[in-house]
């Protein structure tokens, strides 16, 4: 049922502002950043429970990195509307 709500989501069209895109842009570079960092973590671990739970993190971390930016690539930017001085 997710899938299908998720592939669904991704076939329709977003528009959002400026704003939320670049809020949504700087949360990819942390996931992904958080993701790098974690996965050099791995190299210091030696308890296989511990190394298999910081591996699902870095997946989960690039995962949820990936399906944001599936949104802004479906997603076109709102222009900002101009008032005019009365």
């Amino acid at each position: 049922m997710f899938c299908d709500d998720a592939q669904q989501a991704m076939r329709d069209h977003f528009e959002i502002s400026s704003h939320f895109r670049r809020t949504i842009e700087g949360r990819i570079a942390r996931l992904e950043a958080d993701a790098a960092s974690d996965e050099n973590t791995l190299r210091h671990l030696e308890n296989s429970d511990h190394i298999r739970r910081q591996s699902r993190l870095v997946s989960a971390q690039r995962e949820e990195a990936a399906r944001m930016r599936r949104f802004l690539q479906h997603s076109d930017t709102r222009q900002t509307r101009t008032t005019q001085a009365l």
